[in-house]
């Protein structure tokens, strides 16, 4: 089942250009992956009486036209195959030229929101879903990030409640958050960067202070997330 959601572009997506951010793009698409799951009966508001969550593992996007301001534009999302802990979530948007502006694959996993742990994704959960076959990334899979050798900048970050989600962890999004604060001045001022892959490892807690490190690797920008002693890894997101 490919699930549609028509909206515009509003004004909490867009910087002073008036240009849609990569968070914002990221916050529509997760917008829309919540309704499909409202629908699905496995939505936030379910969560009490299934005890079950949705969490992120990874995203993969590419920007092909970045949007502005006010834009009408067609938001799809469907999901895929699921192995017994995992599921992976296509999306495209469609401006009103009906012109696909940008794509992407995310892997998810289904946690038990009482014990904090991950839970068997069942056959009847599937279901509920009507998994497509289709991929727009048919030559991509998700492989584990690995962390630079070297580093160039440092930013120290304390999490605060606002930073706190459904799942009572950081929100995901919020990580790109602290990628961007991580940044060379000089690459933070340019034009954002198309294609954006993330790995998330470990939740960030409220109280976590996290040591964010960026370094310039092979053509990505690179941003590791940790614990401030360095023991835990966070999140690994390239842009490039």
């Amino acid at each position: 089942m490919i699930y549609e959601h028509k909206t515009r572009v509003d004004i909490s997506k867009v910087n002073a250009n008036a240009y849609v951010t990569n968070k914002g793009i990221l916050s529509l698409l997760e917008n829309v992956a919540c309704m499909h799951s409202d629908e699905a009966g496995l939505g936030i508001r379910e969560i009490p009486l299934t005890h079950l969550s949705w969490v992120q593992l990874n995203w993969r996007v590419t920007i092909i036209r970045r949007l502005r301001y006010g834009e009408q534009i067609t938001i799809k999302t469907w999901a895929r195959e699921a192995t017994k802990v995992t599921t992976l979530r296509d999306f495209e948007i469609i401006d009103s030229n009906n012109e696909v502006v940008c794509i992407a694959t995310t892997k998810w996993t289904l946690t038990n929101i009482d014990t904090q742990s991950i839970t068997r994704i069942t056959d009847e959960i599937v279901e509920k879903y009507i998994p497509e076959t289709k991929t727009v990334m048919p030559n991509f899979e998700f492989k584990k990030l690995k962390e630079p050798e070297t580093y160039s900048n440092e930013y120290i970050y304390a999490t605060q409640r606002r930073d706190i989600d459904v799942n009572k962890h950081m929100h995901n999004l919020n990580y790109l958050d602290l990628a961007y604060e991580t940044l060379p001045e000089n690459i933070y001022n340019q034009e954002e960067l198309n294609n954006i892959e993330i790995m998330y490892k470990t939740a960030i807690r409220l109280g976590d202070i996290s040591k964010c490190k960026y370094s310039f690797n092979n053509g990505k920008h690179c941003v590791v997330i940790k614990s401030n002693d360095e023991k835990v890894l966070h999140c690994i997101i390239n842009l490039w």
